[in-house]
């Protein structure tokens, strides 16, 4: 007998868990788990699994999927509570939902959710989930981060900056190279005073403006938009990386995030606490007009909207404007920068710009010239233009338009 027993093979030990109302519900997921784990895997009950959870054989998991639909939303609470446990745990969290309210995903996720896959599961979703949290624990840690990139700059806490976003009214009008040159030629406006300046990239899916500064992007960006209502000026400064020194900012998250992942709420406490420790916000948006796409038109001292000189960006003004007038929102605090403007000399497109401002009765204040290859080979190299053609004529206009703002901004704060 002993003999016998001895030849048996151990069980492996179990590396993931399933967890929901009743795993039969998702078959998709059953099928993919088998594939992913093969006989590792076990099966837990909302109920069962907190308890499991705090036991000691939870101590071979690699990860916990927790399965949920529409008539689970009201066990959230039950959910949040199994979601922190596995986090305290150091075991990583697959939220697999199906019809779940964007409220209670974002509130989950906040809570430590590492990864989320919609049901049913689309092909090879759920194993892309799995390699993204294993690439994610081999990851370097923040200590790798270059000392001159870290945030030197205290928290003050007394300032009252500048908000200034960027809106691009269409694809590739070039409003993050304009956001991010702007906020470079602000922080260099004054060599005896500089300001202090930060750029915001809320782009949360496609966000550039760490590639044009050739910045890492952080975990730390993703921890402090998961948890807002805890930051406090010091943790976001600590988020933030330094561009030369001079510029701050804070970079898109590594993972392509909704855009609800963050809401009205979450928009306006980043706001306020970059608007208090920095003399000038700028920010870059998302082409996309989202929930707190209004909290940031309402906290905008100036509101920039790039369009071109073509149809797609005339379409798209009148759409935004429409939208804006129709929520009574306001709409005035719009600046309409027109990028790839027509030369001096061209008399034509000159004639052009008037006809579409007529149209869509707007006035077109800032015009900047086509910048050409270099603007391009800037952003391939992580340079703003200032740093690589300082004599590019984009770059003069930024910059004269950046002189401007710093101007007003002096005489408003000397005159109020």
């Amino acid at each position: 007998m002993t003999r016998t027993a001895a030849l048996q093979p151990e069980p492996a030990p179990i590396v993931a868990c399933t967890i929901s109302r009743d795993v039969q519900n998702f078959d998709l997921l059953i099928e993919d788990m088998e594939t992913e784990c093969g006989e590792s895997w076990g099966d837990l009950t909302f109920q069962d699994a907190n308890v499991f959870l705090r036991q000691a054989e939870a101590d071979t998991l690699e990860f916990v999927a927790v399965a949920m639909d529409s008539e689970d939303e009201d066990k959230i609470e039950t959910i949040a509570e199994i979601i922190k446990t596995a986090s305290q745990r150091g075991i990583k969290v697959l939220l697999i939902a199906e019809d779940v309210s964007p409220i209670a995903l974002h509130q989950l996720l906040k809570l430590g959710a590492e990864e989320f896959v919609p049901y049913p599961l689309p092909d090879g979703a759920l194993h892309d989930a799995i390699e993204r949290m294993r690439e994610a624990a081999k990851r370097p840690p923040e200590s790798d981060i270059p000392d001159q990139m870290r945030n030197k700059l205290k928290a003050t806490g007394d300032k009252d900056g500048v908000v200034l976003p960027v809106h691009g009214l269409a694809g590739g009008v070039g409003a993050t190279t304009f956001a991010v040159n702007l906020a470079w030629e602000l922080a260099n406006i004054d060599k005896d005073n500089p300001p202090r300046v930060c750029l915001l990239d809320l782009d949360l899916q496609f966000g550039s403006a760490s590639t044009y500064l050739d910045l890492p992007r952080r975990d730390a960006v993703l921890e402090l938009l998961q948890d807002t209502s805890s930051m406090d000026s010091e943790s976001f400064m600590q988020a933030l990386l330094t561009y030369n020194e001079k510029l701050h900012v804070l970079t898109a998250p590594n993972e392509l995030l909704p855009l609800d992942f963050i809401s009205q709420e979450d928009v306006q406490r980043l706001i306020a606490t970059a608007a208090s420790n920095f003399d000038y916000v700028v920010i870059d948006m998302p082409s996309t007009v989202v929930m707190w796409t209004e909290t940031v038109l309402h906290s905008a001292h100036v509101y920039f909207a790039m369009l071109e000189l073509d149809l797609r960006s005339a379409q798209n003004t009148l759409r935004m404007i429409r939208a804006l007038k129709g929520d009574e929102l306001p709409y005035q605090k719009l600046r309409y920068v027109l990028n790839r403007a027509p030369k001096f000399t061209d008399l034509s497109g000159k004639s052009r710009v008037k006809r579409l401002a007529e149209s869509l009765d707007i006035q077109v204040e800032v015009q900047m010239p086509d910048g050409g290859r270099q603007v391009v080979q800037a952003n391939d190299h992580g340079l703003p233009l200032a740093e690589m053609a300082a004599k590019n004529p984009l770059r003069k206009e930024i910059h004269k338009l950046a002189t401007s703002v710093h101007e007003l901004n002096q005489s408003v704060a000397a005159g109020g």
